[in-house]
């Protein structure tokens, strides 16, 4: 009977030594998960920052870009009604002609 016993109690520290390991991995598997989904979330965060950066560039970037092509076109009606009033001093264009095709240039 005191064998049955040893055997028994031992048996009983095997079980709760290999029950106790399973559950340290179990834990530290959790854990390596949650660092894992951390740094995931991370990431994103910085890509989604980088990408809000590049927006924003690409905003500023747009109204320079609209200005150039406005400035050849007021350099392109100034150099018209240059035109036009080279013709008129020419004397190609009456004063009436000169206004009407000032007045379409102008819009």
């Amino acid at each position: 009977m005191a064998r049955t016993a040893v055997v028994a109690g031992t048996a009983s520290a095997v079980v709760g030594a290999t029950s106790n390991r399973q559950a340290n991995k179990q834990q530290a598997a959790a854990e390596q998960q949650a660092a894992q989904n951390a740094a995931f979330e991370s990431q994103a965060q910085v890509a989604q920052m980088q990408a809000d950066m590049e927006a924003m560039k690409a905003q500023q970037a747009a109204p320079a870009a609209a200005a150039a092509p406005a400035a050849d076109a007021e350099g392109d009606l100034m150099a018209q009604l240059s035109k036009l009033a080279d013709l008129k001093a020419a004397g190609v264009l009456t004063d009436e002609e000169f206004a009407a095709a000032k007045a379409k240039l102008l819009g």
